[in-house]
């Protein structure tokens, strides 16, 4: 969701070079792993071939507080870029 994103930049319009995603709660990392396994492989096309296993997965089973269960993504993307020329742009 775009909202959610901390740049603006379009994820669609450029590929992850590496990711992580961090889980907390009760969920086995079997399953964290499998589901992330499942997202890469639905959507290859965002990733780069070039770099083996630039997904990484982290388990803490303490929940949040108020919470049964939250995420985390960190993304490397090339869609960035976007943002370095709109701010490159004001400067020339």
């Amino acid at each position: 969701d775009p909202k959610n994103m901390m740049a603006a930049s379009d994820f669609r319009n450029g590929r992850y070079l590496t990711c992580s995603a961090i889980f907390r709660g009760k969920v086995s990392m079997k399953e964290v792993e499998d589901q992330m396994r499942n997202v890469q492989s639905k959507n290859s096309s965002y990733f780069v071939e070039w770099i083996p296993n630039n997904v990484q997965t982290a388990l803490c089973s303490i929940p949040p507080k108020g919470l049964k269960m939250s995420s985390t993504f960190v993304g490397n993307s090339t869609a960035i870029q976007e943002l370095f020329k709109r701010i490159g742009e004001q400067f020339t």
